[in-house]
């Protein structure tokens, strides 16, 4: 069988309901979802100048995991998510603006933002759509940084936490997606995206493994499928366990960055 283009897969993506397929699933999300490395952060502010006046927009910026790392640093940030649950569910942080809106119409003002920050979410977008609003929301030569965590399935363990919910057919074809850096600036809006990678985990017990499968939106979170998600996790995890009694997963975190052109 021909191997769909990555392209294709990623824009299937953004028919599935991307606003709302999340909401039924909020508090896995908020408890067990990864957070980002340092050194991601510090990649995606390398060489943007003094941070003291930046303005940062993250755009699907679900229950604002990647938006307080920013905020950390001192970074204003617009959080813009359309998804009302998620945007509930956020813990507030004081340089942190909620904002209802979508990737394709943030709602922002015309070069209101110096970085523009999709976490895990930009496969989820009507891409064109999408980077034509971020050209619009960015000053001239302002960053636009797209960041991922993607499990390492070269970890025994988190391919076999990846087989676990495929064989109850909780992960869709399409979230074996593969990322084309070329669709950044195949308009010309932005420049070639430069790309960057460092390794990230996460620890669970047992409630938090499932937790953490759960949390996914693919992955059965009641009935059968979930009884059978839970029997092959238990079995993964008793294989796997620590001294502590825990298990981890592991992950690559991928940060592309592009630059707006005029």
């Amino acid at each position: 069988m021909e191997r769909q283009p990555a392209t294709d897969r990623m824009s299937e993506l953004s028919e599935l309901n991307p606003t709302t397929r999340f909401s039924d699933r909020v508090e896995d999300y908020v408890r067990y979802r990864p957070g980002y490395p340092a050194a991601a952060i510090d990649a995606i502010l390398a060489g943007i100048g003094d941070i003291s006046g930046l303005v940062a927009a993250d755009v699907g910026a679900g229950t604002g995991i990647s938006a307080r790392l920013l905020a950390e640093r001192g970074i204003r940030v617009l959080a813009v998510e359309p998804n009302a649950g998620m945007r509930a569910a956020a813990a507030p942080h004081g340089l942190v603006e909620w904002h209802d809106g979508t990737a394709e119409a943030t709602g922002l003002q015309d070069g209101r933002a110096g970085l523009v920050l999709c976490a895990q979410a930009f496969h989820w977008f009507r891409k064109a759509e999408a980077l034509r609003e971020f050209h619009r929301v960015l000053r001239p030569g302002g960053r636009l940084a797209l960041m991922w965590n993607q499990r390492d399935g070269r970890d025994p363990f988190t391919a076999g936490y990846r087989q676990a919910i495929v064989d109850v057919e909780g992960e869709s074809p399409l979230e074996s997606r593969e990322y084309d850096p070329g669709l950044v600036h195949a308009d010309g809006l932005f420049s070639p995206a430069e790309s960057y990678e460092t390794p990230n985990s996460q620890r669970f017990d047992l409630e938090g493994l499932i937790g953490r499968a759960t949390s996914a939106s693919y992955a059965p979170n009641s009935g059968s499928g979930l009884a059978s998600l839970r029997q092959s996790l238990s079995r993964l995890y008793h294989e796997f366990a620590d001294r502590d009694g825990m298990v981890e997963l592991k992950y690559v975190t991928q940060v592309y960055l592009a630059t707006r052109r005029p």
